[in-house]
C-alpha cells in the first residue's frame, strides 16, 4: 500500500484534524508543518501530492503510538528509515492496544476471516519459518475494518 494512501484512511478512521495530525507526527519525533501534511494528504491524481516517504510515516504511526498508549520510559524510538506492511500492522495494533482476539474481530467485521495462527505469522521475525509476509489486501482490509469499527458501517 503507499504510504500517503494509509495516512489519509487513518485520518478518515480517526476523524484526525490538520492540527492533530501535525501534532502526531510531533509526537513522533518529526516537525511537520501543515502546509506538508495537506501535501501529503493530497490524491495521486493532484499535481501538488508530496510522497510521504517511510520514515515520515514511521514518525506519525509512533506518535499515534504516544497519544494512545503515552510515552515509554527513557529514549524515545527513532523512526524506521524503512518500513514493510509487517511493521506498519505492528505498529496500528500497539497503538490500538491490541490483542489478536480484537484483530480477528476487526477483520470479522469487514468479512475477511483469519485465524490466530495466521495472525501471529505476521507478527514473527522474518527469518522464524512460520513467518508471513503481510500483503496489500491484509492491510487494506485492517484498516478498512478499523474505520467500519470507528466510523459505522457505511463509511467510505
Amino acid at each position: 500500500m503507499d504510504n500517503n494512501d494509509i495516512l489519509r484512511r487513518i485520518r478518515y478512521t480517526f476523524d484526525f484534524s490538520d492540527d492533530k495530525m501535525i501534532k502526531l507526527f510531533t509526537l513522533g519525533g518529526l516537525e511537520a508543518t501543515r502546509s506538508e501534511v495537506s501535501n501529503w494528504l493530497k490524491t495521486e491524481d493532484n499535481p501538488e501530492q508530496k510522497q510521504l516517504i517511510d520514515k515520515e510515516l514511521a514518525a506519525f504511526l509512533n506518535g499515534l503510538i504516544v497519544k494512545n498508549r503515552g510515552a515509554r520510559d527513557g529514549e524515545q524510538p527513532k523512526p524506521e528509515k524503512s518500513l514493510n506492511n509487517n511493521q506498519i500492522l505492528r505498529k496500528l495494533k500497539i497503538a490500538m492496544n491490541y490483542r489478536d482476539d480484537d484483530m480477528i474481530a476487526i477483520l470479522d467485521l469487514v468479512d475477511f476471516p483469519i485465524g490466530k495462527h495466521e495472525l501471529s505469522a505476521l507478527f514473527r521475525k522474518s527469518t522464524q519459518s512460520q513467518y508471513r509476509a503481510c500483503k496489500d489486501q491484509f492491510l487494506r482490509n485492517f484498516i478498512y475494518g478499523l474505520q467500519v469499527k470507528h466510523r459505522g458501517e457505511g463509511a467510505e
